[in-house]
């Protein structure tokens, strides 16, 4: 893990913690990498209730409540989708907090059913039902970098998403 993002979810981690706030995660590219990040940190059981690795868009729908319409219209790639996972993350896991993801980190195979989503393209959102911030990536830098850059950027936008939010993390 690299050192700025090992230290920003260290300060997610206090701002958490101080607020006696709780987070949970939907991933679909990034396959718990994000839950991973948030885990390595000491302490994580104390806010991180769990995470969704909803790849399929059956478990997007199924059991994350996103609207199978949304996904016919305009693919499970797009913003609609990343806030309708927030939502449906914070339902499921009682959390205050989600962070979901959803994207085509590439290459495109003959099976592929993101074909008209560019590869490197990756919604990112945090938050709760009615204050949800969301972030598109467009770069593409091949699967590894798309995939480590999309957790990167997930894991920044919810550390700015609390400071804007949270009261001040100190030392514990």
């Amino acid at each position: 893990m690299e050192l700025n993002v090992k230290l920003a979810s260290r300060d997610i981690n206090e701002l958490l913690w101080r607020n006696k706030k709780t987070l949970g995660t939907a991933e679909s590219c990034t396959g718990g990498r994000i839950a991973s990040v948030i885990t390595a940190i000491p302490g994580s059981s104390s806010y991180y209730k769990g995470g969704i690795i909803c790849y399929s868009n059956l478990v997007k729908t199924e059991i994350l409540g996103v609207d199978a319409a949304v996904i016919a219209e305009q693919t499970a790639v797009c913003e609609d989708v990343v806030k309708q996972l927030v939502i449906g993350t914070n339902k499921l896991l009682h959390t205050d907090y989600a962070v979901a993801v959803s994207g085509f980190a590439g290459p495109a195979t003959s099976n592929d059913t993101t074909s008209a989503v560019p590869a490197g393209t990756i919604w990112i959102a945090v938050g709760q039902e009615n204050d949800i911030v969301t972030l598109k990536l467009e770069e593409d830098n091949g699967r590894d970098l798309n995939l480590a850059n999309a957790t990167e950027k997930a894991i920044h936008l919810l550390l700015d998403y609390l400071r804007e939010r949270c009261e001040p993390a100190t030392v514990r």
